[in-house]
């Protein structure tokens, strides 16, 4: 392992010559050359990037030009369906469905400009804070997040920081070990004997913390400065709050065309979604990249979410999820604060992709039916309203998953370019909203990537609902492989 040099070079004297060995100029040459190679790559990925960007909307665009030139198929087409009774039944049901979406959306934004993230309180005001990093096989990542914790602008004297390995397969408790040598008693380290999950990890982390409030951090993920005393701050300025959101962003969005598309999808996301279910007090995940949460709150379900199980197997994954719905039965605000800003590593390739969502989606499923055993009851003083209202609109969208996907099937089979034309259509209209979005806050030219990622949602990943709700039973956390770096 080589040793970083930290003492600076001496200053040049002015007037003096210094003569340049040819290992010197050599090692010049070699930088130039990297240096050169580097640009030739950036240049052919932003070439290829505005090549699928091209491609993608003349797609689209040529879908909706479709449409309009096939008009008299399609009025065909919705003359059979209401000559049939379980045609005409699926399309009632149908724009039933998009009635309520249409407002749904539309309540949403105005929930959206209705948001205002609460502003960091003083340091006198701030509470103590244990942060729990959970790290397996995460190599020299697990580094730079304790790093990046430990540089924040919060009290020192109120954070407590601790890294958990859960029995990592790779060299992550030496870049731990690495870390606690940097930082010295600002951060303590502990080694599970054995991999048991990263909920096990958490709940070791909950039982030594001492602090006022938990966060939770994922050991891929760096923070800002500012990130942990304005993620804690509703805390102080809302009795009732027992979790609060981070906004998260993603970290390698250079890196492939996959994190560019989740960089804008998580965007609308965080930014959007989120902040409609904080201005409701019922944010449905508090996400395990940057969740925080009143420690009274975590001791009161601590017991039930460590032995919490689906079908009578241990549950192994959803555990941020789970505990937001928890925390939500007590009667408690969950609040999203898009100035408590995270960056995320997110897969680079589509096997992980499909593995991360089905794993979301399975807890999704899971935690629905929960949540339906408490929404409707009296479980909160306050409005109950918002809770309901975002349970309905998630278990409508479970509950039509396969009434769709047979009718896609169903018109792929009998009438595909009719099919095809009208996706083509729905996703040039439904993704313009996120491009808006995105280009309104950050990028003209990255919002675009929203385009690309309905595509490869609705035509690459369409199965992930129906598979995650067929498998719901099954565990693992499927994305913590040991993979190069």
């Amino acid at each position: 392992m080589k040793t970083a040099i930290l003492s600076s070079p001496p200053a040049f004297q002015v007037g003096s010559k210094e003569k340049v060995t040819p290992l010197q100029n050599k090692t010049a040459q070699v930088k130039a050359t990297a240096a050169l190679n580097t640009e030739v790559i950036d240049s052919t990925e932003s070439g290829r990037n505005r090549l699928i960007i091209l491609g993608t909307l003349l797609l689209l665009f040529g879908g909706a030009a479709l449409v309009y030139y096939l008009q008299a198929d399609f009025q065909a087409f919705n003359s059979e369906r209401i000559n049939s009774p379980i045609g005409l039944a699926f399309l009632i049901a149908t724009v039933a469905l998009l009635l309520f979406k249409i407002s749904f959306f539309a309540y949403n934004v105005y929930l959206y400009f209705k948001y205002k993230p609460i502003k960091s309180v003083t340091d006198e005001e701030l509470p103590t804070c244990t942060v729990i990093v959970p790290a397996y096989n995460e190599g020299k990542l697990v580094w730079d997040t304790l790093r990046s914790i430990a540089a924040s602008d919060f009290p020192k004297h109120k954070l407590q920081i601790l890294a958990i390995d859960d029995g990592s397969k790779d060299d992550t408790w030496y870049w731990m070990t690495k870390a606690k040598q940097e930082l010295g008693d600002r951060l303590f380290i502990y080694q599970q004997p054995q991999n048991k999950g990263k909920r096990h990890a958490l709940y070791r982390g909950f039982n030594l913390g001492t602090g006022e409030i938990f966060v939770t951090i994922d050991s891929d993920s760096i923070i800002k400065g500012d990130t942990l005393r304005n993620l804690v701050s509703p805390f102080i300025r809302d009795e009732n709050c027992g979790a609060v959101a981070g906004n998260v962003r993603v970290l390698n969005h250079k890196k492939g065309i996959l994190p560019k598309m989740l960089n804008v999808s998580f965007v609308m996301s965080f930014e959007f979604v989120r902040s409609v279910e904080s201005a409701l007090g019922s944010v449905l995940c508090t996400p395990g990249a940057l969740a925080a949460y009143k420690s009274d709150a975590v001791f009161e379900c601590l017991p039930e979410w460590i032995d919490q199980k689906f079908m009578g197997k241990a549950s192994d994954i959803g555990e941020d999820r789970a505990m937001t719905n928890m925390i939500l039965r007590q009667g408690k605000k969950v609040l999203f604060q898009r100035n408590a800003i995270v960056l995320t590593d997110v897969p680079e390739q589509y096997k992980g992709l499909y593995k991360m969502f089905i794993r979301w989606g399975r807890s999704n499923v899971r935690e629905n039916l929960v949540m339906a055993k408490y929404v409707f009851t009296d479980f909160r003083k306050e409005s109950k309203f918002g809770a309901r209202l975002l349970f309905i609109n998630q278990f409508l969208t479970i509950v039509m998953t396969y009434p769709f996907l047979l009718f896609m099937l169903f018109l792929i089979a009998m009438h595909p370019i009719l099919f095809f034309s009208s996706t083509l259509l729905g996703i040039l209209i439904v993704s313009s909203f996120p491009v808006l979005f995105y280009a309104k806050k950050y990028s003209i030219s990255e919002s675009l990537w929203a385009y690309s990622y309905s595509l490869l949602y609705t035509f690459g990943l369409f199965w992930i609902a129906p598979y995650a709700i067929a498998t719901a039973g099954k565990s693992g956390w499927l994305t913590r492989e040991l993979v190069p770096k």
